[in-house]
């Protein structure tokens, strides 16, 4: 921390010595400063703008490499931000929207998503009179930012954010040829290895300074469209500024969790490869932006330095490629998760609350986190074990053989394993709903709504399961076989829910679902004749009959709710399924 607030006095001291003593400087570090202001502008507006969709684009066309990459590229050319889209992307693989591979793909599409800033600067930013349209943006941005619904807010900050861009790269040239009028930098370039050497150095450090690799091109291309550096020098600052990058990530991801310093190694991995490769086949990929730009007429340094920027870009994707899985094998055994107690939340990072859908999918993890701990406590309620509900066997053999009794405190689970995580839920929720649309406020109460389901669940079947022990395991037969009856269902329900989660798209699974509900509601409308039965015959005393029927509207509660959860977290995130159930209950 002290590192940190020296380092900033002396930025501060520097800048305020260069302000004082010259007015180029003045003007280029101002064009620097409008040009990150701009950037962020960006951000936030597209951010704004699209209302969601840059975090839907990313979760639905993410399932294989090359629509990673290509999703990557896309969306970092879209908002110019690779830090926006790296960190939706460690948003998601935190929340389990998204594997390490598919961020491991979009980290570097993102890179290659970067080089469009240095097209833009040099194939507009640089060739055009600029001031004029960059007004005319500030103009209708202005007028935006007084409508007051988010889509307007969004393209306001667009609007104003480009206008900045391209005010800042006019300011940096026209500084540059302000400096060059009273000092030439190009005198100070360095040819061969040596000057190989320091450029990259200088790269390296400029794009560590600004963290930003955009800035760093976009102050280089400005200083070669002036002059002020040779084309040969100019190459090794974009080098520089690509490996530069991975010094940024390194610092990002000290404080961050296992998954964020996996995909930090990633791009870290991904950029000293193709920095090397830069380096080592300099020469040659040289000799092929010549060819490309005299195939294309192009004798503009800028834009030649853009093609270089891109193609070595290209070549490390197409080295890297293959090596993706190996790269998600060893980062992932590199940097291991800590392992969490049960009654602490998994999923609820403070670093999703921004990205709405990755928040809303954590919630959701999180919920099902809280139904695990809670599947303990009502499968040993009813005298189950949970591996004998997941297995194949026949629930009503199951119920019939299990003669041990499974003493449990449910008061005491309940404390340790699902009040403090519902706690989180809730807690987790509020804040999150702060920073989302209708719909998805909406999405989050229902969820809310699901682990109170599971909640209810548990002190609900607290009702029953003193009966179940005393009942269950009873010489009087006719009181047995009602109360296994009632453990059957249960047993059956949670079977299905077990399945259901492992298999959340099969519409077989869902038909057999609908069954037990009917199944459950048909034993409570029944129940009340069948302990005048077994009353009149004797079979079970009053006390015993008043016990079953309340203990079978217990168990109908219980199965309410845990059909409840069902219907929030996997039924209603599928519309089709949605459809489907809806149909079959219909049909009932």
């Amino acid at each position: 921390m002290v590192a940190k607030r020296l380092s900033y006095f002396v930025i501060i001291l520097v800048l305020s010595i260069l302000f004082w003593f010259s007015k180029s400087s003045q003007i280029v570090l101002g064009g620097v400063a409008l040009f990150f202001l701009g950037m962020m502008l960006l951000e936030g507006g597209m951010k704004k703008f699209a209302g969601g969709t840059l975090e839907r684009i990313l979760k639905s066309t993410t399932d294989t490499t090359p629509k990673a990459i290509a999703t990557g590229f896309f969306t970092t050319a879209l908002v110019q931000s690779s830090s926006l889209v790296s960190l939706i992307a460690i948003s998601f693989l935190s929340a389990g929207l998204i594997k390490l591979a598919a961020g491991i793909g979009i980290v570097f599409g993102s890179n290659i998503g970067t080089t469009v800033t240095a097209w833009l600067v040099a194939a507009i930013g640089l060739k055009l009179q600029i001031s004029h349209y960059a007004l005319a943006m500030a103009a209708f941005g202005t007028l935006f930012s007084f409508v007051n619904t988010q889509t307007s807010k969004g393209l306001s900050n667009i609007l104003l954010g480009l206008a900045l861009l391209l005010l800042a790269i006019g300011f940096m040239k026209e500084g540059f040829e302000t400096i060059k009028e009273s000092i030439d930098l190009a005198k100070y370039a360095m040819g061969g290895f040596l000057g190989l050497i320091v450029y990259l150095a200088i790269g390296i450090f400029a794009t560590v300074v600004m963290q930003s690799s955009s800035a760093a091109m976009a102050l280089v291309l400005t200083a070669l469209a002036t002059n002020q550096i040779t084309y040969e020098n100019s190459l090794a600052l974009a080098i520089g500024a690509n490996i530069g990058t991975t010094i940024t990530a390194i610092l990002g991801a000290i404080q961050s969790s296992a998954i964020g310093k996996r995909l930090a190694g990633a791009h870290l991995i991904f950029n000293l490869v193709t920095g090397a490769v830069a380096i080592i086949f300099l020469a040659p990929i040289s000799s092929l932006v010549d060819i490309i730009s005299h195939s294309l007429s192009i004798t503009d340094l800028a834009l030649k330095l853009s093609i270089f920027h891109t193609i070595f870009n290209l070549l490390g994707i197409i080295i890297m490629t293959p090596f993706i899985n190996i790269m998600q094998l060893k980062l992932g055994q590199m940097f291991k998760e800590k392992r969490k107690k049960k009654n602490k939340p998994k999923f609820l990072s403070k670093s999703l609350l921004n990205e709405p859908i990755a928040a809303i999918a954590a919630i959701k993890s999180e919920c099902e986190h809280l139904y695990d701990n809670s599947f303990e406590v009502l499968s040993h309620a009813i005298n189950l074990n949970r591996k004998d509900i997941r297995s194949s066997r026949e629930m009503k053999e199951i119920v019939e053989t299990s003669t041990d009794k499974i003493i449990v405190n449910i008061d005491v689970l309940y404390k340790q394993k699902v009040k403090g995580l519902y706690d989180a839920i809730v807690e987790y929720s509020t804040w999150a709903q702060t920073n989302m649309s209708q719909e998805q406020i909406i999405r989050v109460y229902d969820l809310k709504m699901a682990s109170r389901d599971i909640v209810n669940s548990v002190k609900d079947m607290q009702k029953l399961e003193a009966n179940f022990k005393k009942y269950g395991f009873s010489d009087n037969q006719a009181i047995k076989k009602e109360y296994n009856l009632i453990r059957e269902l249960l047993g059956n329900l949670l079977r299905k829910v077990e399945e259901i989660r492992r298999n959340p798209n099969d519409e077989n699974l869902i038909i057999k679902f609908v069954e037990i509900r009917r199944l459950l509601e048909e034993n409570d409308r029944k129940i009340n004749d069948t302990v005048g039965e077994l009353i009149r015959s004797e079979q079970i005393t009053a006390s015993m009959g008043t016990s079953l029927m309340n203990d079978s509207g217990f168990a109908y509660a219980v199965g309410k709710e845990i059909i409840g959860f069902i219907e929030i977290v996997y039924i209603q995130s599928d519309e089709h399924l949605s459809i489907v159930y809806d149909e079959l209950l219909a049909e009932e």
